[in-house]
């Protein structure tokens, strides 16, 4: 079947190709019993009962291209003349497209080689100037990237028809590797580290002229390191575009076609979960904040397991037969759930109680009534069991809907523990430090601000005092010459904080 699409005409497209030829070859496939259609573009709204009208997007079949100007065509049952000056064909948009896939890749490749050969493997020469730690914040995983990619662009050439582009099979390429892509998670996640690394170095003028000689030796274009640095990330974006591209223009009568859009709702996702896994640790601040702001808190930090607050609210617990109930703050975290008691007065203060591995517990449903592990009558009930041993917590929602809130929340939180060792996301040692110092920043920010408000207030507390001293003392002189006892209810009712320097102190 020779698929057309229907368009502004291009003389450069087919060069040497003119109308009439077009003409002859369509009107051979046509009178041979080929099926030939058109796509539309536009829409082409006529007034003529012989014209046929149609919207952009509509398949034509056309039934008659004698005439090199006005084609006869039908849709579905309409038939009529539409203008056949907007023409090319569909197959060799796709091979454009392919072409275009294939000529990125190979240029990506020599990119990534040069980043390997041309920057790492000098850096890992100058021990005096770059430690391990230093060249995996710098370059992250990408010699796992450049290896990925050379199998992914060998198994794309095996597919790539040079002689009919349009006729290749990439899809399947994209699917065989389509968990060879998650390597792009750590690289991007880990990207943002990298350009804070580099800036550092690069306010030393050894570390700018050193990378400036790396490339110039790799014969590399004048582009700074962190601009090479950024094309993985740019790349995996990338795909996406390209297979919707290539999509567009597969018809649907095409052995890739269901392949191709497999591939492209499968990087589709790959890329949304990247960019969720980067937007997790760009909050992990915020996870060792909170964490800062918990009193009492024993054990591990949070960062080590977790990366994700995904639920938090107030439940009633028992966690043992014939146990009395206990109201606590309980936050979930993927692979754990951190139990916190409030202040007796000042509520918003929390205090560390205890934490339950999640990977070591089943989430189960419990019915309103008595329950026989703890002989006790629940009411929107759910209980954690120890999957090692009889060991059973029992918690007590207040509504229904909050209870339904939870059961979902321990649902969502198993399936992103799955998604994770699915693709081994983690969160760095440096990316830990780096969010402990933040931490210990914003909290040492906060003592000051704390220590300059006990200052103030003390200066504005002894203020008042002094105001109300120098009052009293006023008072008591005019109340002597005037003769005026003590005793008098002027004075009598007055506060005996103001009668007294040691409780003017406390004031």
């Amino acid at each position: 079947m020779a698929i057309w699409q229907v368009y502004v005409w291009d003389k450069d497209f087919f060069p040497g190709l003119e109308s009439t030829q077009r003409n002859v070859t369509l009107c051979k496939l046509i009178s041979g019993g080929s099926i030939v259609n058109a796509e539309a573009v536009w829409d082409h709204v006529t007034m003529a009962d012989r014209e046929l009208a149609f919207k952009a997007g509509d398949v034509i079949k056309v039934l008659d291209a004698s005439n090199k100007d006005w084609w006869w065509g039908q849709i579905d049952e309409e038939e009529g003349w539409f203008p056949a000056s907007f023409v090319r064909n569909r197959d060799q948009m796709r091979a454009n497209v392919i072409n275009e896939i294939m000529s990125t890749e190979r240029h990506y490749i020599k990119h990534l080689k040069d980043i390997c050969e041309g920057y790492l493997r000098q850096c890992r020469k100058r021990v005096d100037m770059f430690n391990d730690d230093q060249l995996r914040v710098i370059f992250g995983n990408i010699e796992d990237i450049f290896r990925f990619q050379m199998g992914f662009v060998r198994d794309l050439e095996k597919q790539y028809n040079t002689d009919d582009p349009h006729l290749s099979e990439i899809g399947p390429c994209f699917l065989e590797h389509q968990d060879g892509f998650w390597i792009y998670s750590e690289y991007c996640n880990n990207h943002l580290d990298a350009c804070m690394e580099l800036s550092k170095l690069m306010r030393d003028g050894r570390y700018q002229h050193f990378f400036e000689a790396c490339r110039l030796l790799q014969q590399m274009i004048d582009i700074a390191i962190d601009g090479f640095l950024l094309t993985p990330v740019q790349k995996i974006c990338k795909y996406p575009l390209q297979l919707a591209e290539l999509l567009k223009y597969t018809a649907q009568e095409h052995s890739d076609y269901r392949y191709v859009a497999a591939a492209l709702a499968v990087m589709r996702n790959v890329t949304q979960q990247i960019n969720e896994r980067k937007r997790r640790l760009e909050n992990i601040d915020k996870i060792a904040q909170w964490q800062a702001s918990v009193l009492d808190w024993e054990g591990d930090d949070i960062l080590d397991r977790s990366s994700e607050l995904i639920y938090t609210g107030e439940l009633s617990w028992i966690y043992q037969p014939y146990g009395r109930s206990q109201q606590r703050v309980f936050f979930l975290f993927d692979h754990q759930l951190v139990l916190c008691k409030k202040d007796l007065i000042r509520r918003d203060i929390l205090y560390y109680k205890g934490r339950i591995d999640m990977d070591r517990y089943d989430v189960r449903d419990a019915i309103d009534g008595r329950d026989d592990d703890f002989n006790v009558s629940v009411k929107n009930a759910f209980k954690l069991c120890n999957k090692d041993s009889e060991e059973i917590h029992i918690f007590l929602a207040k509504k229904p809907e909050e209870k339904i809130r939870w059961l979902r929340a321990f649902h969502e939180e198993r399936k992103m523990v799955q998604e994770d060792e699915k693709i081994g996301f983690e969160i760095s040692e440096y990316q830990k430090r780096q969010a402990a110092m933040t931490v210990r920043k914003v909290t040492k920010q906060k003592g000051e601000a704390t220590r300059r408000y006990q200052v103030i207030s003390l200066f504005f507390s002894s203020l008042v005092c002094s105001v109300f001293s120098s009052l009293f003392t006023l008072f008591s002189l005019t109340c002597s010459l005037l003769c005026l006892p003590l005793s008098t209810p002027l004075f009598s009712n007055m506060p005996t904080l103001f009668m007294s320097g040691r409780r003017l102190s406390v004031c």
